[in-house]
């Protein structure tokens, strides 16, 4: 159990360790994967962004859904989604999505790219796995984009979606599998829908953090 997403980042941060030497980059999901990355990246001291992924949700049950596209246009979508919803409706809620997918990218990321991914060690961080479709389509744009190594890296998932994304990253590090698995937020003392707003006060911290580290820098670097 998790006091808090800064909690399970922290708890994540000393899991992964192990990747410090290979100079990360660390993406989050936003919203929820945001607090968790950036504790991530904070206490590994590496390079941090946010990756945009949405869930396609069913029309009548948004809370579920059929897969999951990411901003580069990479889809997953569970293979019998088509005995469920036409595909006409499937393509409707895909452009729902996309129009989503650029407004958080202008939003939260500022309308800036993607750092750049080819050959260096991703990172992939959210705050649980429910489903695994966003997870997905993430680890399918850091594979078109020719990453050196995808490491799939969350507090709480379900064995069978771990497995599962086990077989598409290269490395899968959960903190916690429940036995009875029945939503991300059992494994939170305190879970909450987090806001735009929330996820822009957290990177200006961030920001904040970093400028006053290299200040530091600069007032005892070398010479003084």
């Amino acid at each position: 159990m998790f006091k808090n997403r800064k909690d399970a980042g922290e708890k994540l941060a000393q899991a992964l360790e192990r990747y410090r030497a290979e100079d990360p980059l660390v993406l989050a999901i936003p919203r929820g994967g945001v607090e968790v990355g950036l504790q991530v990246s904070r206490r590994l001291g590496v390079d941090f962004s946010l990756i945009i992924a949405r869930k396609l949700p069913f029309p009548d049950n948004p809370e579920a859904g059929f897969g999951a596209i990411a901003e580069n246009g990479s889809t997953f979508i569970f293979e019998n989604a088509s005995y469920w919803l036409a595909g006409e409706t499937i393509e409707q809620i895909k452009q729902e999505q996309i129009a989503e997918i650029e407004r958080r990218v202008n939003a939260l990321r500022g309308g800036n790219p993607l750092p750049a991914i080819a050959g260096r060690t991703v990172i992939l961080i959210d705050d649980g796995i429910a489903m695994g479709s966003t997870m997905r389509a993430a680890i399918e744009l850091c594979r078109k984009r020719k990453a050196g190594k995808v490491v799939v890296a969350v507090p709480v998932a379900g064995k069978e979606v771990a497995d599962a994304i086990a077989k598409e990253a290269d490395k899968v590090v959960v903190l916690e599998i429940p036995v009875y698995f029945r939503a991300v937020a059992q494994a939170y003392e305190n879970w909450y829908d987090v806001s735009d707003e929330e996820v822009l006060d957290l990177l200006r911290e961030r920001i904040r953090e970093k400028e006053l580290n290299n200040h530091d820098f600069d007032q005892s670097g070398p010479g003084t």
